[in-house]
């Protein structure tokens, strides 16, 4: 028998809504009502009641990632940060906070990601899909992301399944780092499994319209990506990648 899962969608925006009210009680939330991690663990509990059916195993879980809370408060600390020094737009943490699309899919992502390395089923596809829809930002929740992340506007941004980006990174709008061709299974069904997107190093910064596709593709430390660039191999660090024909 199928699971149900009507409802779902409403506990995920609840639990968005904790997430963020606990993090940044001055920002977010109720004047009348202070969050606390009990009350965000009760609606994450709920959620993970959609998709896991032994309570004892969704316990665990909450107990686990409330562990981890404090980890994720101090890189989400980090993105705003440098969202703050790499915009000069930016008058202050607190417009960050408030206004910064970037800022709440990244957020999002760092709880998602957690839930995605602890093994639970649906819940972090449809936390970076909630974000995915509130910012045209979409981050696959497996995607490893270093300290000092920063999404500057953000349209249409997709960060797939299996890249790793380094610290101190910066994406522009309209950036695909995807795949370049998948493997197929002896049954001729697509492969569920490998190294399919890029890797970013520290200290890159990607412009709007790059295309950064392969799971052998290695972007090196300090290298800057020009805007509407399709790259498909490594390119070594320390490098200016200009939209010369459009390839690299």
């Amino acid at each position: 028998m199928s699971k149900n899962y009507i409802g779902m969608e409403q506990v995920v925006e609840q639990v968005i809504s904790d997430f963020f009210a606990l993090l940044f009680p001055a920002f977010f939330g109720s004047l009348d009502q202070t969050m606390t991690t009990s009350t965000f663990n009760h609606s994450l509990e709920q959620l993970l009641s959609f998709t896991i059916d032994q309570k004892n195993q969704s316990e665990v879980i909450v107990t686990k990632l409330t562990q981890r809370l404090s980890n994720i408060k101090q890189l989400i600390d980090t993105d705003v940060q440098a969202a703050y020094q790499g915009d000069p737009a930016a008058k202050s943490t607190d417009e960050i906070i408030l206004t910064y699309p970037g800022f709440k899919a990244t957020s999002i992502h760092r709880l998602a990601h957690e839930l995605y390395l602890l093994d639970v089923p649906i819940v972090p596809r449809m936390l970076s899909e909630k974000m995915h829809s509130l910012t045209g930002i979409d981050i696959h929740p497996g995607a490893q992301i270093g300290a000092y992340f920063f999404i500057d506007h953000g349209t249409g941004i997709v960060i797939g399944e299996t890249t790793v980006i380094g610290e101190r990174v910066k994406i522009y709008q309209n950036v695909t780092l995807g795949v370049r061709s998948f493997n197929v299974t002896e049954d001729g069904t697509l492969a569920k499994y490998g190294k399919r997107h890029p890797n970013i190093g520290n200290g890159v910064v990607v412009y709007a319209g790059a295309t950064i596709l392969g799971g052998d593709t290695f972007i090196g430390d300090n290298t800057v990506i020009g805007s509407g660039t399709w790259i498909t191999r490594s390119v070594p660090e320390n490098t200016v990648v200009v939209n010369k024909n459009s390839t690299y």
